[in-house]
C-alpha cells in the first residue's frame, strides 16, 4: 500500500543523501541507507524529496515529498517516520526510493570542512597554476579522503586519452579550496 505523499517539484539545489531500506516495525518507520557516514543532512532537513528506485518495482514514478516526524541514529544506521507512511506496509511501499535534500538545508560545516558534493566539478591547479583537471569524485581510503581528478592527455599517437589522477585531501598536499572561484590549490605535479 502506498503511502498517501504530495507530489513535488525537486528543488533545483537537491542533493541525493541515500535512500529508504526496508520498514522498521510496524508502526511505520523505516531504515535509511545514508550516502554519508555523517548523515547531518538527513537529520537538519524535514523535508525529504523522494524519487523512484532505479531498480526493482516502482511504487510511485513522480516526485513526492516525505514530512519527516523523527529521524534517528540506531545500531550505526538511520531510521525515520514520517506523516503518512502508516504501518509497515506504507513503509515498505517505499523500499528502494531515493532521498534528496536541498543544499540549502544542510548544516554549515566548520572552517576547513567541505561537503564532497562542493568539491565535485571544482578545477584543480599545482602551485604553479598548472591545471591538473576537475574533481570527478572523493574516495575514502579509511585513513584519508583522496581527490579523484579528471584530465585529457594525449597518447603518443597524439589521440587525447580520460584519465584520472589521485591527491590525498589532506592539508599537506591541499593549500587552498576556494569555493567562489571553484578552484583547489594543491601542491602536486603533473607527472606524479
Amino acid at each position: 500500500m502506498m503511502p498517501s505523499l504530495d507530489t513535488a517539484e525537486l528543488p533545483a539545489d537537491a542533493v541525493e543523501v541515500g535512500r529508504i531500506g526496508d520498514a522498521w516495525g510496524v508502526k511505520g518507520w523505516f531504515k535509511v541507507v545514508s550516502h554519508s557516514a555523517a548523515p547531518e543532512a538527513l537529520f537538519s532537513s524535514k523535508l525529504w524529496y523522494l524519487l523512484p528506485t532505479e531498480r526493482g518495482t516502482k511504487t510511485f514514478t513522480d516526485t513526492r515529498v516525505l514530512r519527516v516526524m523523527g529521524a534517528k541514529d540506531h545500531s550505526g544506521g538511520v531510521v525515520a517516520q514520517a506523516h503518512g507512511v502508516e504501518g509497515r506496509d506504507a513503509a515498505e511501499a517505499l523500499r528502494g526510493a531515493r532521498i534528496f535534500v536541498p543544499r540549502t538545508h544542510f548544516p554549515t560545516v566548520a572552517t576547513d570542512e567541505y561537503y564532497w558534493v562542493d568539491l565535485i566539478g571544482l578545477d584543480v591547479v599545482n602551485r604553479e597554476g598548472v591545471a591538473l583537471g576537475q574533481v570527478k569524485e572523493l574516495l575514502s581510503t579509511g585513513a584519508q579522503t583522496v581527490l579523484v581528478i579528471a584530465y585529457e592527455a594525449a597518447d603518443e599517437a597524439g589521440v587525447m586519452q580520460a584519465l584520472e589522477r589521485m591527491v590525498p585531501f589532506v592539508a599537506v598536499y591541499v593549500d587552498k579550496v576556494d569555493l567562489p572561484t571553484r578552484c583547489i590549490t594543491v601542491d602536486w605535479q603533473p607527472d606524479y
